[in-house]
């Protein structure tokens, strides 16, 4: 009897041991099903995404578009307070891509000139006579408008940081309007949607996330409106900044070209405040 019952309790120990390898099996293929079809999803998404700013290079001009190498502008800034403008600033801004940048304010106090190349920059205040570096978090500004550029996106920038592109959905936009949504999601948790017209393919929106010194959060969005072709290239001529909804800023422009050259001392820190052209 007690090798009868030694057999029967192997046996048991067996099946039992049956069982859980079929259920670790049956587990590690809904597993590995959930994996593939999670993993299709993003290649779909992917692809849907890149159909989409496929659409947008070409509504912007296409190789006309990507054959931009620089771009001079002139035009006004504008401040909002509590939703209200100010008095514009005239300025003149020469942009080579893609991570040097020129801005020269020209208000009443005096000329104020703001200078990005990569993660470094300097400022020229005219009215109080002084050159200094770029504070950090001015730094940081610079390189999240660059990534949340609908340039970046189209242009394919974000890939060199290795961000992952998907695609939203559709968003109302108004009345019988309807925009598609990409998103950009990078390592260190940034992420930003790019809105397009659904019935023009242009682009139409850029919103983010953003903290302040306080650790409060706040939704961004820049806003592109009224494009003009400009020798084959579309071109917003206003660029509308909201912040939680509130308008912030708008940007006026009157003039901009293409490819014209640019000096590269234009970007090359002066010795001093005296030196500054």
């Amino acid at each position: 009897m007690s090798v009868l019952s030694g057999r029967i309790h192997s046996l048991i120990v067996r099946f039992l041991g049956y069982r859980a390898m079929c259920r670790t099996l049956l587990l590690g293929s809904i597993l590995f099903g959930a994996a593939l079809l999670s993993a299709q999803a993003q290649a779909q998404e992917a692809a849907r995404a890149e159909q989409i700013i496929k659409r947008a290079v070409e509504a912007l001009g296409g190789q006309n578009f990507l054959n931009v190498r620089s771009i001079t502008s002139r035009g006004r800034y504008t401040q909002y307070q509590d939703g209200k403008p100010t008095v514009p600033v005239a300025f003149v801004d020469y942009l080579v891509y893609p991570d040097r940048e020129r801005t020269e304010f020209r208000a009443s106090e005096g000329r104020i000139i703001q200078t990005n190349v990569g993660k470094t920059g300097w400022v020229y205040d005219g009215a109080a006579r002084t050159l200094r570096d770029m504070k950090p978090d001015q730094i940081a500004d610079f390189q999240r408008a660059m990534r949340t550029s609908y340039d970046n996106v189209t242009r394919g920038w974000w890939r060199a940081e290795g961000a992952r592109l998907s695609y939203v959905g559709r968003r109302e936009a108004g009345v019988a309007r309807r925009n598609e949504v990409v998103r950009l999601d990078y390592s260190d948790g940034f992420s930003v949607e790019f809105e397009f017209d659904a019935r023009t393919g242009l682009p139409a929106k850029a919103i983010y996330k953003r903290r302040n010194d306080k650790g409060e959060e706040s939704t961004e969005e820049d806003r592109f409106l009224r494009f003009l072709d400009v020798n084959g290239v579309m071109f917003p001529f206003v660029v509308d900044h909201y912040r939680d909804g509130v308008q912030t800023s708008r940007v006026n422009y009157d003039e901009v070209e293409f490819n014209r050259p640019i000096p590269d001392a234009l970007f090359a820190r002066p010795a001093d405040a005296r030196s500054v052209k």
